[in-house]
Formats: C-alpha cells, structure tokens, sequence
C-alpha cells in the first residue's frame, strides 16, 4: 500500500455534521422527485417534456413563485450533495481498511456490487431513476483512484469535470438550437398506465424502456466521478471535523458555494427550459457546497434545533432505508395502483405536492427516530452488513 493515501488522524470528536448532511440530501433528493410521481405520466414524462415548471414573471401567483422556489433550493443541489457524501464515506471506509492493515480495495467490489443489486431492484420495483446503480459502478472506479496516487486522483478528477462540463455545453447549445420546438407532453398511454395500470404492467414498462430511464448516470458520469472524489478530497482535508480548520473550510464553502451558486442557478432558472441540464448538472452542485458549509455553520453555531438535528441525523443514519421508503411510499400514494392522488389532485395547483413531501419527510424523520431506537442501523443497512460482514470460524 506503498502508493494509498494515508489515513487522517483525528483526535477531536467528529460533528454529527455528516449524519445531518445526510439526512438533509436524502430529503432533499425527495423535494425533486416528488413532482415526478405527481406529474402526469410519472417517471416518463421526465423525457416527455411533462415536468415543466411554471414561470413566475408571467404569472407571479403565490403558488407559482411557491413551487418555483421549491424547486430551485432542490432541483440538482440535493442530489449533488448526496453524491459528494458517498465519496465521503468511501474515504472512511478506505481509512478505515487502512488502519486494519487491510489490503485495498479488499471487499469493496462486492460492497459496490451489493449497492448495485439493491439499486437494480429498486429501479424496477420502485423508482425508475434511482441513483443507487450509478454510485455503485462510480464508486468501484473511486475505490480503484484511491490506492493512487495523489496526482492521478487530481489529473482524474480535473479531467472528468472537463468532460463533464464539455458535455454539458454541447447539450445546452443543441438545445438553443432547436428553436421553440417544446416537447408536446407525456404521451396518453404512460398517462393512462400510472394512474389507471397495474403493477405488473408499470414494472414490464421499466424494463422495456430501461435503456433511456438510465440515460441519467450515464450521462452525468463524468460529474458523478468528480463529486465522488470532491468528497474524498474535503474528508482529508477535514471539512467534517469539530477543529479550527474545519471550521474555516465550511465557511469557505458557504462564501464561495453560495456566493456564486445562488446567482448562477438562478440565471439558469430565469433561462427557462432551455438552460435546464446547464442548472442542473452544471451550476447546482456549486451551490452544494454551498448547503454543506451553509449547513455545517448552522451547527457549529446551535442554529438548528436539538429537535431537527436529531430528526435529519436519523434519516442520514438509515439513509439507505429512507431513500428506498421515501419513493416507496410516494408511489403507493401517487399511483393508481394505491390511493391514485396524482390523478385525483392533477391539476389543482402545487401546494399538495409540498403538502405531499413535508408529510412523507415526517414519517421519514419518526420513523427513522423510533427505530433507531430499538436498533444500530436501519433496515437495509442490517441487511447489507448481515450479507457483507465476513463470517468468523466458529472455534474448534
């Protein structure tokens, strides 16, 4: 292990920043999601044209400006956020098998690997665009970096934003030259399908339309590898930890992650439809970093209530379990195949879908909180480390 980073030492007691920040993205991945299962056609309208959001110079309505705001705190940042944590938490595990003396990568692979079962499971069950299967092919190339050295991790990391960055200035200028040739809508039949269709019916239609309902990880790949190893990066440079220095760097980021991420994203917003993949997979994760260090001053400063803190630190300690429920639940509600409220309340305005995700984020937050309780780790956690954990010899 002669070319692997070496671990951080730290002697000071960690921030529950992490949980919280957690918590907070699992949520947040929520508040964008949300308008998928209350939209007509569901999960195909997002390549039908049918998650357009209203414009609220041409009617500044309360409920226009309302649903607008609500989308651009979420629309890209959480999901961004959650992305730079999971390279976070792969630093931890590299860290941790290093200080056991462990070889690298060791078991990840098959860690990535269960990530990837899971997140196959719930693309076709539960939520077309799951993030779980990117992050865990993701994460098997990170692993690899991480026994790098540092300057391929930076040559990685730099190059994959450029050609992120690339890709996302060729699709953003293709599509200003299209003109106003908008998208006509989610088309009748996958309406018809999710408030009226079966079960059976709605996962045969995720298998057969799998190759353009994974379009997303694919195409935001270079931008996952970046963030994966943006987390690496500020976990060795201790932005997570109770010390001066992490202290600064949380500051830096909210200065700096704020300071250019709000005015950048807002442009995008007021640029309309076409500079939506410039907002969201360009100007968004800026404004990320932006909520990690605007977050984590919160903390350091008792902002935040003991109650929410420990509301989002236990939906970031299940977040595994939480993000799989949270789509769970909205399809059982959303979908005809349970009470159908999408097509029920289509149509009516924005404020259910709010209403819809502060009540679905409540039982998240209870949930999580009762059964951590009883128990060390959320459900799926238990089952990924009951698979994962290497059984030990019983003695002779």
């Amino acid at each position: 292990m002669a070319d692997t980073l070496a671990p951080v030492v730290r002697t000071t007691t960690r921030l529950p920043l992490l949980d919280v920040l957690r918590g907070a993205a699992i949520l947040g991945t929520l508040m964008t999601n949300v308008w998928i299962f209350a939209s007509p056609g569901s999960e195909w309208s997002v390549l039908q044209g049918g998650l357009g959001s209203p414009d609220p110079i041409a009617d500044p309505s309360a409920a226009n400006i309302a649903e607008t705001v609500f989308r651009f705190l979420a629309d890209g940042k959480f999901l961004a956020l959650l992305t730079v944590l999971f390279g976070v938490g792969l630093a931890i595990q590299y860290d941790s098998a290093a200080r056991r003396g462990e070889r690298w990568p060791g078991r990840y692979p098959k860690r990535a690997a269960f990530l990837f079962v899971e997140g196959t499971v719930h693309f076709v069950l539960v939520f077309a665009w799951d993030v779980l299967m990117g992050y865990a092919v993701t994460a098997l190339l990170v692993a690899w970096l991480l026994a790098r050295s540092e300057k391929v991790r930076r040559v990685a990391m730099w190059t994959a934003a450029g050609v992120h960055l690339a890709l996302v200035a060729l699709v953003t200028l293709a599509g200003m030259g299209t003109g106003d040739s908008a998208p006509d809508g989610p088309e009748p039949d996958a309406v018809d399908l999710y408030a009226h269709g079966g079960y059976a019916a709605q996962v045969a239609f995720r298998l057969e339309n799998a190759v353009a309902l994974r379009i997303e990880p694919v195409f935001s790949f270079g931008l996952l590898v970046f963030l994966f190893l943006l987390g690496v990066r500020l976990h060795r440079a201790g932005a997570f930890t109770d010390t001066a220095e992490g202290r600064r760097i949380r500051t830096r980021l909210a200065a700096w992650g704020l300071g250019l991420g709000l005015p950048l994203n807002a442009a995008a917003t007021l640029g309309g439809d076409d500079f939506f993949v410039l907002g969201r997979y360009g100007a968004a994760p800026l404004l990320a970093l932006g909520y990690i260090g605007l977050i984590g001053i919160a903390l350091d400063r008792l902002w935040i209530p003991a109650t929410a803190t420990r509301a989002l630190g236990s939906v970031g300690r299940t977040a595994l379990s939480c993000y799989v429920a949270q789509n769970l639940l909205c399809m059982l509600l959303c979908y005809g195949i349970g009470l159908g409220l999408a097509d029920r309340l289509g149509g009516s305005g924005p404020w259910w879908v709010m209403g819809l995700w502060a009540g679905v984020s409540l039982v998240l937050a209870a949930g999580s909180w009762l059964w951590l309780r009883r128990f060390d780790r959320g459900p799926l956690e238990a089952l990924q480390h009951k698979v994962l954990s290497p059984r030990r010899r019983s003695p002779a």
